[in-house]
């Protein structure tokens, strides 16, 4: 029992040695390629120097990082494996009654702890992070982003209207004021229209105003005309419309779910939808992250999978490309899924669950068919 114990841990030590060098070296790589593509796109930008893009690169690493750590896992653990079996230390220990599955408990766990650290540690900061490179990357090097660049200039809103008997809909239209011309008062726009609407689409009136303020809770329309159903136009004031956006949600509606973190998710999923957005994407990206721990423990199965095969028998180099192959068909999968579940065709947790459940399932099989007894 102790031998069994003692192999495990340092059967773990290898496997975490190979995994973090991957890590680091594929996250170093895509990073390089990351910064030279940024580099090209600021050689047309004057304000934008060597400075700003090493900061935007950087910020971006531990997004890449997260989206690596699969793959650094499963090349990691090909390469501890093989070396182990190499070196004959795994041959002699099946040898001597030790089972693959006691073994390979050290790796699953460590597997299964970085992607959880993955999910709840890296995940937050990646988000805050790729939200202020995004920021950099839309204000120096692109040259329209941003909700702005919407519909002509032009921002759409949808949120749910409480201020009926019958719970409706309100969806308010107008042109987002700039930071500089906003001049410290928060978010606001300017030319709005507001169309309130019965739970089943029926007109109940509508408000013109030349500028509105988002203030915490709720909109105020300056100088606000009420149009009622009868087209009966009412006197210019100062109304105020509950709402739960904020800045925040209206910017992030429109921005990639990336940048979000795993604890904000499932609350700005609830207001999104409450609000009349769609949310297939943060609900797919939401369980994909969940699912990160078992597709780590499934790369980390799956790598031992393919590189257990004794030398002695051959065709060592053939199963490690197969290893390789396998991780690539699932990211592939994982890809197709993703289309799938954001176009509505899959529901959003098949979508995410089944590239790892397919892999967990290859590697489990694959073991069982190696290990005797």
């Amino acid at each position: 029992m102790m031998m069994a114990l003692t192999l495990t841990r340092y059967v773990a030590r290898r496997f975490v040695g190979a995994t973090l060098a991957m890590l680091a070296g594929l996250t170093l790589l895509v990073s390089l390629f990351d910064f030279i593509e940024l580099l090209r796109r600021a050689a047309t930008r004057p304000d934008a120097g060597f400075a700003l893009v090493a900061t935007i690169a950087g910020l971006r690493l531990p997004f890449v990082a997260l989206q690596i750590l699969p793959f650094a896992i499963l090349l990691g653990g090909l390469l501890a494996f093989w070396r182990l079996t190499r070196s004959s230390e795994l041959v002699v220990a099946r040898a001597a009654g030790i089972s693959a599955w006691g073994f390979l408990s050290g790796p699953v766990a460590v597997a299964l702890l970085v992607g959880g650290l993955g999910t709840a540690a890296i995940s937050p900061l990646s988000s805050v992070m790729l939200a202020r490179a995004e920021r950099l990357d839309y204000a120096y090097l692109r040259t329209s982003a941003g909700i702005t660049a919407l519909a002509g200039g032009r921002l759409w809103l949808r949120q749910a209207d409480r201020g009926i008997e019958e719970q409706g809909v309100a969806i308010l239209s107008g042109r987002p004021v700039s930071d500089r011309e906003a001049a410290g008062q928060g978010f606001s726009m300017t030319d709005v229209s507001l169309w309130r609407l019965s739970a089943n689409d029926r007109p109940l009136g509508r408000i013109e105003a030349p500028r509105a303020r988002l203030v915490p809770g709720r909109w105020v329309l300056e100088e606000a005309v009420t149009f009622n159903a009868d087209r009966s136009a009412g006197p210019k004031q100062e109304l105020s419309f509950p709402t739960e956006l904020t800045p925040d949600r209206i910017e992030n509606s429109f921005a990639s779910p990336d940048t979000l973190s795993v604890w904000a998710l499932p609350g700005f999923i609830a207001v999104l939808e409450a609000a009349g957005f769609s949310a297939v994407r943060h609900r797919l990206h939401f369980q994909s992250l969940l699912s990160l721990p078992v597709l780590a423990a499934a790369m980390a199965l799956l790598a031992a999978g393919f590189s257990m095969r004794s030398s002695r028998r051959g065709g060592v180099a053939q199963m490690i490309g197969a290893g390789v192959a396998a991780g690539f068909m699932l990211f592939v999968l994982d890809k197709i899924a993703n289309e799938f579940g954001e176009a509505g065709t899959l529901p959003v947790p098949l979508a995410a669950w089944a590239p790892t459940m397919t892999g967990l399932l290859l590697a489990l099989a694959l073991l069982l068919h190696l290990e005797d007894g």
